[in-house]
């Protein structure tokens, strides 16, 4: 169930390997709602890893909410569930280096700005906030330039030489194929008087 779409969301599900899929997917057409596209790789990670900790970790309950909260230029993700222990971060010389678990909270404080757990009602809050990116307001990016046809070139006629018709007069029709009167030169076209 999604709640508040404008500043705010609430999913609440059980923190099962397929749902995590989804929620993930949940968060991310969120944040491209709300114009974060930037964060969306970072928020998914994030988010990720902490339902990944409610799965192996919750004992018996593992429903859980996740929340994703925009307020002025920061955005907090959380995930709230019933298991009172607070999680443990491992120190990672204690990890083994082709380890493909342990790293969670380790990977969300990597993504993150800032990340804490509270106590929370029955249970805990594990939360991270990532840096809103400012957008530029429509009105203040530089408009884009339409390409405008270059103009196009005219050529005056050549003079007339001597013995030669008359050039056309605007509205006459000109002949199918007008020659020069010059000898020697008696099937050579006329030039055109406008550039192509």
């Amino acid at each position: 169930m999604i709640k508040h779409p404008s500043r705010h969301c609430s999913v609440e599900l059980q923190a099962l390997p397929s749902r995590i899929g989804q929620v993930r997917r949940i968060v991310s057409a969120q944040l491209r709602y709300w114009h974060l596209d930037p964060l969306i790789d970072r928020a998914a990670l994030g988010v990720t890893e902490l339902l990944t900790n409610v799965h192996r970790h919750a004992q018996t309950d593992k429903n859980c909410t996740v929340e994703i909260e925009l307020q002025l230029d920061r955005l907090t993700v959380s995930v709230r569930d019933h298991d009172p222990r607070l999680p443990v971060v491992e120190d990672g010389t204690e990890i083994a280096p082709m380890a493909t678990c342990g790293r969670g909270l380790a990977m969300v404080a990597a993504v993150s700005e800032s990340w804490g757990v509270r106590p929370h009602d029955d249970g805990k809050v594990v939360w991270f906030t990532l840096p809103a990116p400012t957008t530029t307001p429509k009105a203040d990016r530089p408009q884009r330039r339409v390409a405008e046809p270059a103009p196009r070139r005219i050529v005056d006629p050549e003079p007339a030489t001597a013995g030669a018709p008359a050039p056309a007069t605007a509205g006459a029709p000109a002949p199918a194929h007008a020659t020069a009167a010059v000898p020697g030169a008696a099937h050579a076209p006329a030039r055109s008087a406008v550039a192509s």
